[in-house]
C-alpha cells in the first residue's frame, strides 16, 4: 500500500511537535446551503472539526493550499475566514484531534470493507450472466478508487485501512480467476484482458520517457500487478517478454494514440484520473496541444529531470512510476465540479504542480 499524499512524521503528536493548520471561519445565514457546501469541502480534504467553527489539518503545502482555497470560497460567499499555524497544542487537544481523524477514516474504510465483502459473497455463487460479471468488475474498480481517495487523506494510519485494502486485493484476485475476459486478436480497438497478462515480464526500450514511464505505471496498477520490466533495443532480444512502446508490436502507438492510450483502450480501463493522465501523456509524447491541461508542462519537466538524475534505467522507470502514482492520487481526489469555476480550478492545479519543480 502506498503512503497518503500528506506526510506526517511518526510518533505521538506531543513528541514530534508537528505544526497544525487551523481554519477558523464564520458563515452568513443565507443562502441556506452555504454551511452544507463548506462542510462537504472540509470533508473532501480530510479536515477534523474543533469547537467554534474551526477545522484542523496536519501542516503541509497541500493542506495550506486546501485551506486557502476553502477560505477563498468562504470569503466569496460573504463569510469570514482565517488560516493559522499552530506549532504547539495542548497534549490532550492533540490526542483528541488524532482520535477524530482516526474515527472519520475508520468509518470510511469500514464502508469499503463491507462493500468488498458483499462482492466477495456474490462471487461464491454459480454461473453468472455477462452483464453481472461486468457490473462486479466496475464496482470493484470504483471501490479501489474510493480506497485511494480515502488513503490520501488518512494522515495517521487509521484502523481498518489495511483490512479494507487487503479485501480489495483479494477481490481483484477472485475476479481475475472467476471473471476472465476473452482472449482476442490484436486487431485495433479490441479489448485484451486475458490471464496471459498476469505475472508477466514486460520489455521496452532503454531510457524510458513520459510514454513508457506512464505505460509501465498503468500496467502494474491496472493490468498486471506483478509485472516485471526489462529493457532491450528490439523485442526479439527478450522473446519471452511482452513488448510495449516498441516498433511493430501490439502495445504501441496506434494511429494518433500514444502507447498509454492504446493500453487504456485495449484493456478497457475506465477512470477519470487515468483519462486525464492520458491527455497529459498524449500532448507530451506526441508534441501536440490538443488538451492543453495545466499540469502538462510541470509533468514534462519532472520527467526530464528524472532522466537527467538517474542513469540506471530500472531506477529511472521506478521513479517515473512513482511520479505517475502521485499524479493519479492527486487527480483521483480532485473534485472540479465543486470548485467555483473551471478556469479557477485549472489555475489552482497549475500552481500546485508548478510547485513540484
Amino acid at each position: 500500500m502506498k503512503s497518503p499524499r500528506t506526510s506526517v512524521p511518526p510518533g505521538p503528536p506531543s513528541q514530534r511537535k508537528a505544526a497544525w493548520l487551523l481554519l477558523v471561519y464564520q458563515l452568513p445565514t443565507r443562502p441556506s446551503n452555504v454551511r452544507v457546501r463548506t462542510w462537504r469541502r472540509l470533508q473532501d480534504v480530510g479536515a477534523a472539526g474543533l469547537k467554534n467553527s474551526a477545522y484542523v489539518l496536519p501542516n503541509s503545502p497541500q493542506a495550506q493550499e486546501d485551506f486557502e482555497w476553502i477560505k477563498t470560497e468562504i470569503l466569496a460567499m460573504k463569510g469570514q475566514a482565517n488560516v493559522f499555524v499552530a506549532d504547539h497544542l495542548e497534549p490532550t487537544t492533540e490526542a483528541e484531534i488524532v482520535a477524530a481523524f482516526h474515527r472519520a477514516r475508520k468509518a470510511d474504510f469500514e464502508k469499503i470493507r463491507r462493500e468488498a465483502q458483499k462482492l466477495l459473497k456474490k462471487l461464491k455463487g454459480g454461473r453468472m450472466a455477462t452483464p453481472i460479471k461486468k457490473r462486479l468488475v466496475r464496482t470493484s474498480r470504483l471501490l479501489r478508487e474510493r480506497w485511494d481517495e480515502i488513503s490520501a487523506i488518512d494522515f495517521f494510519q487509521a484502523p481498518g485501512r489495511e483490512a479494507a485494502g487487503g479485501l480489495l486485493d483479494l477481490l481483484d484476485r477472485r475476479l481475475a480467476d472467476r471473471v476472465p475476459a476473452p482472449r482476442r486478436t490484436s486487431k485495433e480497438g479490441d479489448t485484451l484482458m486475458g490471464e496471459q497478462f498476469h505475472l508477466q515480464t514486460w520489455v521496452t526500450r532503454p531510457r524510458p520517457g513520459v510514454d513508457r514511464m506512464s505505460s509501465a505505471w498503468l500496467i502494474r496498477k491496472f493490468i498486471d500487478t506483478g509485472a516485471k520490466f526489462v529493457f532491450a533495443e528490439k523485442p526479439d532480444s527478450a522473446p519471452d517478454a511482452v513488448p510495449f512502446d516498441m516498433f511493430g508490436v501490439k502495445f504501441s502507438h496506434e494511429g494518433n494514440s500514444c502507447t498509454f492510450e492504446t493500453l487504456v483502450r485495449r484493456f478497457g480501463i475506465r477512470s477519470p484520473a487515468v483519462e486525464r493522465i492520458g491527455q497529459i501523456v498524449h500532448d507530451l509524447d506526441l508534441k501536440e496541444e490538443r488538451y492543453e491541461l495545466p499540469e502538462t508542462i510541470a509533468v514534462g519537466r519532472l520527467v526530464e529531470g528524472l532522466r537527467l538524475l538517474h542513469q540506471d534505467d530500472q531506477e529511472l522507470l521506478n521513479q517515473g512510476m512513482e511520479l505517475f502514482e502521485a499524479l493519479y492520487r492527486s487527480l483521483a481526489i480532485a473534485k472540479p465540479a465543486e470548485k467555483p469555476g473551471r478556469k479557477k480550478q485549472e489555475r489552482k492545479q497549475a500552481r500546485s504542480f508548478t510547485g513540484l519543480t
